[in-house]
């Protein structure tokens, strides 16, 4: 997972890369960044190029005030892979990361080939569903919306913070290694990078909502392969009906015993999914 550093959409923008071959873009969630994915970079990148970014606001990457609208996420590293000589690539996004690859793909649907999304349906469709239960899973998407006051609260003491979510969200309940959670909590004690996790859910509205509005009814032509821990929320959502709602060619299935965190709880299980549709 060599580091590297790239100016695009004028922010400069820290990405690990290895591999050779076709490329694929791996977007991380909240509150990882782009080391979320060491349990399979290497193994991908035996056959591929394999990029993975921390996003705007996210890691080593720029933390500016503005420029979270998943349209603006997506055309930062749609930015940085043709920096890198790309002109299209296979996409994996979990969280956060996957709202900005459906964005990506919605937008520009000539520079993504297959698109796996890790443990979400799409935005805005959870707004739609938000009755008690996705509530009571969900309820930090409206606490994250507020202005000034996570910052505050998770401010004094980010370690907590995060692990709560590190410990609720797996399925072992020991589902991350230490040495990740240290790294994510590293990375979120860094000037500006609370609030700029916050911001890319505060972008929800009205930005996010307005592009996801407009673009109601479109679907996606690529392939989608959907993948999440049927031990978390979505276990109890029909998934795969939903996303056959917003792309025409839709796989995909709950990982057993496996929450949240997909490339960290069940990589060899996530790999095999992979390499068979990338």
């Amino acid at each position: 997972m060599d580091s590297h550093m790239a100016t695009v959409n004028g922010i400069r923008m820290h990405y690990r890369r290895a591999g050779e071959g076709p490329p694929v873009v791996l977007l991380h969630g909240w509150p990882q960044t782009s080391y979320c994915w060491h349990r399979i970079f290497d193994a991908l990148a035996r056959e591929r190029t394999v990029i993975a970014p921390d996003l705007r606001g996210y890691g080593l990457t720029d933390k500016p005030r503005t420029g979270f609208d998943k349209r603006t996420m997506a055309a930062d590293v749609s930015a940085l892979l043709h920096e890198l000589g790309f002109a299209s690539a296979s996409v994996v996004g979990h969280d956060r990361g996957g709202r900005v690859a459906h964005r990506w793909a919605l937008d520009r649907p000539d520079e993504v080939e297959r698109l796996a999304v890790l443990d979400i349906i799409p935005t805005r469709e959870m707004w739609r569903r938000l009755d008690a239960g996705v509530g009571r899973g969900y309820w930090h998407w409206l606490f994250h919306l507020q202005p000034d006051l996570p910052e505050l609260l998770a401010g004094k003491d980010i370690a907590a913070y995060l692990g709560y979510f590190f410990e609720r969200w797996t399925y072992q309940r020991q589902g991350l290694d230490p040495e990740a959670i240290a790294e994510y909590v590293r990375a979120f004690s860094a000037p500006g990078a609370l609030r700029a996790g916050f911001d890319d859910y505060r972008a929800s509205f009205p930005d996010d909502a307005e592009h996801d509005d407009a673009d109601a009814g479109r679907k996606l032509t690529m392939p989608v392969l959907a993948l999440w821990g049927q031990a978390g929320l979505l276990g109890s959502l029909p998934t795969l009906d939903i996303w056959r709602e917003y792309a025409e060619d839709v796989t995909g299935e709950g990982l057993p015993e496996c929450g949240h965190f997909l490339a960290e709880e069940q990589p060899e299980a996530l790999l095999a999914h992979l390499k068979r549709f990338l």
